[in-house]
């Protein structure tokens, strides 16, 4: 193996730098196998990590970029071989250890998922932990009672990658999905994604009661704060809320009485999971959670433009998911 391009994080907390660089096969990190990168996303903690606009990165140097696919160079593991089409994600990739954003990686096999076998390596990184995430917290309000026919399901930060991914997945089960965004420039993308009706961030009522009237059978949340708080004093009987992200805030203030009277449930999402959850949830993802609208998602940039898309998504100029082509 020969060196390779790669995209490197530097400095410390308080002072981060991020640049092309090459590296040798001997600097990568520990790990079972080997894949060589074509394609990586940029997800908003990418994004936070390089431009040193939030604490993401835990060591460093470090190559960022928290998912990516490629093909397997060599494995010491028995559930891969030389060849195999796979995707990488979660745990330490690209914050404690490096990175998709380079032309190899070399990774602890739990790490590692084959891409199914219905899915190209680009659809399955424009799913990505993004997609992941999305399937992953859907899965969960299905096990907790969320079914089509039972009321609107609410997704919020609509426009961006996971909030995407969530809208097109439940509309192609049925639901009807109310998207929720603070661009309504982008409506025609949402309606096309397949969200019943959009509504303007500002134009939501505030909730200033214990309780509110309820409207929503469950919600998928990528903001926190105060938005989250009202999903839950808005969320019908059993309303189920799962917990994705917190870009309008770690910190909320709320109300018992959703709980204890409409018997409300607030899921926390952690895509950081083990093989069988792993495997179960990329197997929904190429079947019957499969998105339909991927090549509408993903807008798919060469490596050189990899800071300029960090740039955008940290600026609030993006859409849908940001593919990064490593290998060109």
């Amino acid at each position: 193996m020969s060196s390779f391009k790669a995209y490197l994080i530097e400095g410390s907390p308080d002072a981060v730098q991020a640049r092309f660089t090459t590296l040798q096969p001997e600097q990568l990190d520990e790990g079972e196998v080997v894949v060589r990168i074509s394609h990586a996303s940029v997800n908003y903690k990418d994004a936070l990590a390089a431009t040193g606009k939030g604490r993401i990165i835990r060591r460093f140097p470090c190559v960022g970029g928290i998912d990516a696919t490629g093909t397997v160079v060599t494995s010491a593991s028995d559930r891969f071989e030389p060849g195999d089409a796979v995707i990488v994600h979660g745990h330490g990739f690209g914050v404690s250890h490096h990175g998709g954003y380079a032309g190899l990686a070399r990774v602890p096999a739990d790490w590692v998922t084959l891409v199914p076998g219905t899915l190209t390596p680009l659809e399955a990184i424009t799913i990505g932990v993004a997609g992941y995430t999305a399937a992953l917290a859907i899965d969960l309000m299905e096990l907790n009672g969320c079914q089509p026919g039972r009321g609107p399901i609410l997704v919020n930060g609509a426009t961006g990658g996971v909030a995407s991914i969530s809208i097109d997945i439940l509309a192609q089960r049925g639901f009807e999905v109310v998207a929720v965004t603070s661009k309504p420039e982008h409506a025609q993308y949402l309606k096309e994604l397949g969200a019943r009706s959009i509504v303007a961030s500002r134009d939501l009522p505030a909730a200033t009661r214990p309780m509110e009237k309820a409207q929503w059978q469950g919600a998928v949340d990528s903001l926190g704060g105060e938005p989250l708080a009202a999903l839950t004093k808005t969320a019908m009987k059993d309303g189920v809320i799962a917990s994705i992200g917190n870009a309008a805030g770690h910190d909320f203030t709320t109300s018992v009485m959703p709980f204890i009277l409409r018997g409300v449930r607030l899921i926390g999402v952690n895509s950081d999971n083990d093989v069988p959850t792993r495997e179960h949830v990329w197997k929904r993802l190429a079947t019957d959670l499969r998105p339909r609208h991927l090549a509408r998602i993903s807008q798919v940039r060469p490596f050189e433009a990899l800071p300029q898309v960090m740039d955008d998504l940290v600026a609030g100029r993006n859409r849908g998911r940001a593919v990064i082509a490593v290998d060109g």
